[in-house]
């Protein structure tokens, strides 16, 4: 996994999300000032910036544009390499995503037995999600993670709940303070803490009530404690200075934002995010383009971008952990944090993409290990199958994991024709571009339209907007991202039915001739 993902860093050029947030990196290290990217807490871009700092970029700090002009700024117009700046920014999350890799071993390992936590292993180690954005200087897995650090402490303080309702009040902090999409999860985590406790047994009932209150309230405190202190580690005096103006929210969720024991830059964030949830976003499922949202998109993403063998052992797993009795007690851990963060998800406004539900691949993981613990005969051959099977499908689309999709729905060639955004076409692949324009094409006339936040011109493509000129001008190489492709109306749209597809670069980029 650590190859595949060191591969993916070093290969891929920026993502659309990424700017904004090594931009945001940089500015924290420099300014320390709390200025930019307020919809996201500070914990996650201090971790990408662990590593910009090993890049020690140079930062125009008085560039006036917005985060993710300022992003660029500082990735192609500030004298820096981005490759270089970009590696070491990615870095770090390929560290993290490593070490929950071996939280989803122990998690397993302590549920069902060892054999159950190296199944676990193996299948979070060839999820192609997980290979994907866990070798980008994004936040999902970071954020993803911590839950899933928080409730494996929450399952170990069953029997030592002093020593580990502290580290999982910290692990949910670092959640929350990474990502507010974890907020939904709150009351599941606060729930667990308190059986935690209960479960240690107490004299009477009331004893045992008040012990789990306590314990619940120990894990809320230190997670508002992260938080706060990831706003202290960048400014101490937490100066809230945001670069573009903040949404006023009103009704009962302004009244939430309000009641929120967070910094006022965290609760300012939190208006931002409720704004985004009113804009009128474009969606595309199997063809359809859509403006909205679909409650059923996330499950069916999830279906498309995920190995089959790891879809059979987790629903098996599931049933496992319901049916099974020494399981049990480990089925609300396992299965109610992500049901709920994944219920939430679906009403969320931006059909973008699995990352938003990475969590998924993760806990599913964890239950497809329980299969061991089913007793059913041949569970063993048939998980042993599954997971070769889950590796093979992982390994057959290397180094392109952004764009995976399973068997069943035609493979990473594929998934342009059924999905859109972050599944398959992120901005990933301009370098690349670049690479196969320069040695199959040489001297042609280029046109480009790319989805994404990088320079073309930077990486030596030289090319003009197709849609910037008469139809009869637009000859020779049309290129055009693949989610450019899949909402294309209007003039693109035209151009590209008059057009004729000459091959695809890493399944994101398709290279048309006219």
């Amino acid at each position: 996994m650590a190859v595949a993902m060191v591969t993916t860093a070093l290969q891929q050029t920026p993502t659309i999300d990424e700017p904004v947030y090594v931009g945001t990196a940089a500015d924290y290290l420099h300014e320390h000032r709390l200025r930019l990217n307020p919809e996201h807490p500070p914990l996650g871009k201090l971790v990408v910036a662990a590593g910009v700092a090993v890049a020690g970029p140079r930062v125009d700090t008085a560039f006036p544009g917005d985060q993710g002009a300022f992003g660029r700024h500082l990735l192609y117009a500030s004298g820096n390499d981005p490759w270089r700046l970009m590696f070491w920014a990615r870095l770090p999350v390929i560290v993290l995503t490593l070490l929950f890799g071996l939280v989803v071993f122990a998690f397993a390992r302590e549920v069902a037995g060892a054999p159950a936590g190296s199944v676990a292993l193996a299948l979070y180690t060839f999820s192609p999600d997980l290979v994907a954005h866990g070798s980008l200087a994004t936040l999902d897995v970071p954020a993803a993670g911590s839950v899933l650090t928080s409730v494996w402490l929450l399952w170990r303080a069953r029997g030592r709940a002093r020593s580990h309702l502290p580290l999982a009040g910290a692990a949910f902090g670092a959640a929350l303070a990474t990502k507010m999409s974890v907020l939904p999860v709150v009351p599941v985590v606060l729930a667990l803490a308190g059986w935690a406790v209960w479960h240690a047994g107490a004299p009477d009932r009331r004893t045992a009530l008040l012990r789990a209150v306590k314990g619940a309230a120990v894990v809320a405190v230190v997670a508002v404690a992260v938080v706060w202190l990831s706003y202290l580690v960048v400014d101490p005096r937490l100066r809230w200075s945001p670069g573009e103006p903040v949404p006023a929210v009103h009704g009962v969720r302004g009244l939430l934002v309000e009641l929120m024991p967070f910094p006022e830059a965290y609760r300012d964030g939190m208006r931002v995010q409720f704004a985004f949830e009113e804009l009128p976003w474009q969606g595309f499922l199997f063809g359809h383009l859509y403006t909205g949202s679909l409650w059923y998109y996330l499950p069916v993403a999830l279906l498309v971008k995920t190995p089959l063998g790891m879809l059979v052992l987790g629903a098996a797993g599931v049933v496992a952990l319901v049916s099974v009795r020494e399981l049990r007690p480990a089925a609300p851990h396992v299965l109610l944090p992500a049901a709920v963060l994944l219920l939430s998800a679906m009403q969320g406004a931006r059909d973008f993409g699995t990352r938003y539900a990475l969590f998924v691949p993760m806990f599913l993981a964890v239950a497809a290990g329980c299969v061991l613990a089913s007793r059913v005969r041949w569970a063993a051959v048939a998980t042993g199958a599954l997971v070769l099977f889950v590796a093979v499908s992982s390994a057959r689309t290397f180094p392109f994991y952004l764009p995976y999709s399973n068997e069943a729905f035609g493979g990473p060639a594929q998934t342009r024709l059924r999905l859109h955004d972050s599944n398959v076409d992120w901005g990933q692949d301009l370098g690349r571009l670049a690479d196969r324009l320069r040695t199959r094409y040489p001297g042609e006339r280029v046109w480009l339209v790319y989805k994404g936040s990088g320079v073309p011109s930077f990486y030596g493509i030289d090319a003009a907007d197709p849609r910037r000129v008469p139809p009869r001008e637009v000859r020779g190489l049309l290129v055009v991202s693949d989610s450019a492709a899949a909402k294309a109306r209007g003039r693109l749209a035209a151009l590209l039915d008059t057009a004729r597809p000459v091959e695809d670069v890493g399944h994101s980029i398709t290279v048309y001739r006219r």
